[in-house]
């Protein structure tokens, strides 16, 4: 069997998880500079992980970040699939069952940060529950 090679050097380079990282403290400090408040990052339960969880006055903020060096692809707004919407939900709802609410009880939205290159897109209440799951 033939070696693999190890390819170019890229020490000089950032993981996925140090840009999926930077990333999140950017949109962090975007939505905290908007007035909305900090409560958890990357909460995991086995439906998914929710980036970032903020408070925007009486709202839970669910937040996806999304990030693409360039917009060959679509960029980072087009990233966020029905099924990652849906798997964000179902986090979400978790989350919310275990503070004794629901996406039905409490006052809620889902948000996206997407950056693009050096372009940061915030959308606020980018989908709902009710958008979302009837498919």
């Amino acid at each position: 069997m033939e070696p693999v090679s190890p390819g170019i050097d890229r020490s000089g380079l950032l993981s996925r998880q140090q840009m999926g990282a930077g990333a999140e403290q950017q949109a962090r400090r975007l939505l905290e500079q908007a007035g909305l408040t900090f409560v958890a990052a990357n909460v995991r339960f086995r439906a998914g992980e929710i980036d970032l969880i903020m408070r925007d006055g009486q709202t839970w903020v669910f937040v996806e970040v999304r990030y693409r060096r360039n917009a060959l692809f679509g960029g980072a707004a087009a990233s966020v699939t029905r099924t990652k919407q849906r798997k964000l939900l179902k986090t979400a709802a978790m989350w919310l069952s275990h503070r004794r609410e629901s996406l039905e009880t409490a006052d809620c939205r889902c948000d996206v940060v997407a950056i693009t290159g050096a372009r940061v897109d915030w959308l606020p209440n980018a989908f709902s529950a009710e958008s979302t799951l009837r498919y």
